[in-house]
């Protein structure tokens, strides 16, 4: 037997599966459930600081999904199962890391429903009870596929459905994979199990029944919401979570005083915040980790991703802002896209067919119609007249654009970068600025018109004579 080194409470979440009735090379626990992988939501579940540590066992496209984990959950201790042979397999792989703990809760890679609050009961049940083990069960209306809970003369035995009876499988009360071990018991009987059943896996439900044969203390909680126990195993069942969980977001939102005009077409992420009195019109998505403030609306077909807008902003409509900023009082739309770190100052305006890449534009300014803003920064109170280009990139590099303040950018205007325009300055409609432009000048950059009269008539006889 390992000897314990730490008391406390660890997390092993089981996330090494293929998922191979998803039909996908993506390893199921990244394939994406509300515009976050799978393995976001169990991880979320367990992230409380009353557990003393965390593991994921990572086993098909385990490169991937470590890199996930480190990305977004800093901190996690990954363990390699480099064979799938079960869920009593996986933790065996795991038992120097379980060894550290007194106790050690094990859940699935694939339950994003699991509510945070239902973990902490467990582990608390577990605790109070001095059980050696604790594990969720629940009584959905439609038992199929799940392993049954049956009882024993020593407490109970979980038969998975594949190796059940047809008596056996007539039993609602099903394992929801969710445990919690005493990590002695758990790692003595690890040792013992086999894998003598129709899949030839070793099961970690097996444990339970050794333990009881063998007159460990096992006990039962039962979770009064199936849903939140649904795993997801295929396609249909991503679905089926998806619609629950967006529900569930939505109810929570709209009690809090979100408005939506038709919440039927309305999706919101799990990291998102909103303010108060939003209003959210049909056809919108909001994902990430955005942040919407008081007061603001959010036009039709928009998506928000990563982004922050302040109070009382308006998107008007088919906006798509992602990873960038709208300050109080701007209003972007329709057809804007806004990317890469961009940031709206206050009051400012991005219109029609306006696209904006890794730019500031500076309060109260406005760039109304079918322009492209990149690499570029534009002052205070500037106007950025209809077809302006930042032609940003030399073919090598992107070059700079320097817009200052109380400027105005004539109408099919090309700055070509690295260019800078100064305060108070003024460009010409259809100027090609190649040059620095100084403060409170005009600059033109476009050929002397020419009109050559008569020409047309010329031409008319030349060809012809017309018709």
């Amino acid at each position: 037997m390992i000897v314990m080194a730490v008391p406390g409470t660890g997390v092993l979440v089981l996330a090494a599966g293929k998922g191979t009735r998803m039909k996908s090379d993506t390893p199921k626990v990244l394939l994406e459930l509300l515009d976050e992988p799978l393995l976001f939501y169990p991880m979320n579940s367990t992230d409380d600081p009353g557990f003393s540590g965390r593991a994921v066992v990572v086993g098909y496209g385990s490169e991937a999904v470590s890199r996930y984990l480190v990305e977004a959950w800093p901190g996690t201790e990954m363990i390699v199962q480099r064979e799938q042979l079960g869920t009593g397999h996986a933790v065996f792989t795991a038992r120097e890391w379980v060894s550290r703990f007194e106790r050690v809760i094990i859940i699935p890679g694939d339950v994003p429903l699991m509510a945070k609050e239902t973990l902490t009961r467990l582990n608390t049940r577990n605790i109070e009870a001095d059980e050696d083990c604790t594990f969720l069960v629940f009584e959905p209306s439609d038992p199929t596929g799940y392993g049954r809970v049956l009882d024993t003369d020593r407490g109970f035995r979980i038969i998975e459905e594949k190796d059940a009876l047809e008596h056996e499988k007539k039993c609602c009360r099903v394992n929801s994979g969710v445990y919690v071990f005493r990590s002695g018991p758990l790692l003595e009987q690890l040792e013992n199990i086999g894998r003598e059943n129709s899949q030839g896996e070793y099961y970690l439900t097996d444990v339970i029944h050794r333990l009881c044969e063998g007159e460990k203390r096992v006990g039962i909680m039962t979770c009064p919401d199936p849903d939140e126990m649904e795993g997801v195993n295929d396609p249909l069942q991503l679905d089926r979570v998806s619609r629950i969980l967006r529900g569930r977001i939505l109810d929570r939102h709209m009690r809090n005083g979100l408005k939506c005009v038709d919440s039927q077409t309305v999706w919101i992420g799990p990291g998102v915040v909103l303010g108060d009195d939003v209003t959210v019109e049909p056809f919108v998505q909001v994902w990430g980790a955005s942040k919407i403030g008081d007061r603001s609306r959010l036009g039709s077909f928009s998506i928000v991703r990563n982004s922050v807008l302040g109070e009382n902003v308006h998107l008007l409509g088919h906006v798509v802002i992602s990873d960038s900023v709208a300050r109080d009082n701007s209003t972007l739309g329709p057809f804007t896209f806004v990317r890469d770190g961009s940031v709206l100052g206050e009051g400012a305006f991005a219109g029609k067919f306006v696209e904006i890449k890794k730019s500031i534009i500076g309060e109260r300014s406005k760039i109304p119609h079918l322009s492209y803003i990149g690499d570029a920064t534009v002052g205070k109170g500037s106007n950025i007249g209809a077809g302006t280009v930042t032609c940003n990139f030399d073919g090598k590099k992107k070059n700079p654009t320097t817009i200052g303040e109380d400027c105005f950018v004539g109408s099919d205007t090309m700055l070509v970068a690295p260019v800078s325009l100064g305060d108070g300055c003024y460009t010409a409609a259809g100027s090609v600025i190649t040059k620095d432009v100084p403060a409170e000048s005009l600059a033109i950059g476009r050929a002397r018109q020419k009109n050559i009269e008569g020409w047309a008539l010329k031409r008319k006889k030349t060809d012809g004579g017309g018709e």
